[in-house]
């Protein structure tokens, strides 16, 4: 059976949103497990179905798309959907994979499609799970780093780069933040917000932070702040 991957739809208008499904229509490989007409509603998708792809509306009230985009801390793939094309140089700043402009034509969903496609296909390969007792060749311009997954910290995003700090020094990965995450042992590193991954064996201490947020205190002194979201998350990961 071909893999199916878990599709959203999120746009303020009812009709829009079934212009979008009858498109993916022809594409079995989209399984549409969620619509939603706000950015509220799909956030809360987003955290309860661990989405592969969204299709999303830029203008919508109360908040846009690129503005849910900007808060998601996980993002799937995202294709906008406008009836503007004004927003395209800001879409694609926020990593968004392609911009369809409203009403939709068949064919150029088409290649939207194989796009998509081509990228999950991609991140499938990429994302094969390391060990926290492995090393792990970064490149860095012309220089390469060998690091040992353990002595890796903190990870922060930077736009289209990561960096990467371990033991006492940094280095630059062009990779998401995203992706990362998925391959990085689920044991040892918790994505505590939207800019950052943490290594749990370097916590000393964790303290009750404003508004049901947690604050984390590294051996090194080094404080964080986790996001409130994130902060639910963690504790139920840590309980017994």
């Amino acid at each position: 059976m071909s893999q199916k991957f878990k599709t959203i739809i999120v746009d303020d208008e009812r009709l829009a949103r079934q212009e979008v499904l009858r498109a993916l229509k022809p594409f079995s490989q989209f399984e549409v497990v969620g619509e939603a007409s706000n950015a509220e509603e799909a956030s809360d998708l987003i955290a309860d179905l661990q989405v592969d792809v969204m299709f999303l509306d830029i203008q919508m009230p109360e908040k846009s798309g690129l503005q849910l985009l900007e808060e998601l801390t996980m993002v799937p793939e995202v294709i906008f959907t406008t009836a503007y094309d004004q927003y395209a140089v800001k879409a694609f700043e926020l990593n968004a994979l392609d911009y369809l402009v409203k009403p939709l034509r068949q064919e150029r969903f088409a290649k939207t499609i194989e796009k998509v496609l081509k990228k999950l296909s991609e991140k499938d390969q990429d994302e094969q799970p390391i060990s926290i007792h492995q090393k792990v060749f970064v490149k860095e311009k012309e220089n390469f780093h060998l690091i040992q997954v353990r002595d890796i910290w903190l990870l922060e995003s930077m736009e289209n780069y990561v960096r990467i700090h371990y033991s006492d020094q940094s280095v630059l990965l062009k990779k998401s933040l995203n992706l990362l995450e998925q391959i990085l042992p689920a044991q040892h590193f918790f994505r505590i917000n939207r800019k950052e991954i943490i290594n749990i064996d370097y916590i000393e201490k964790i303290e009750p932070h404003f508004k049901n947020k947690l604050q984390l205190i590294f051996k090194t002194g080094k404080t964080f702040e986790v996001s409130s979201r994130q902060s639910a998350k963690f504790k139920n990961w840590i309980s017994l």
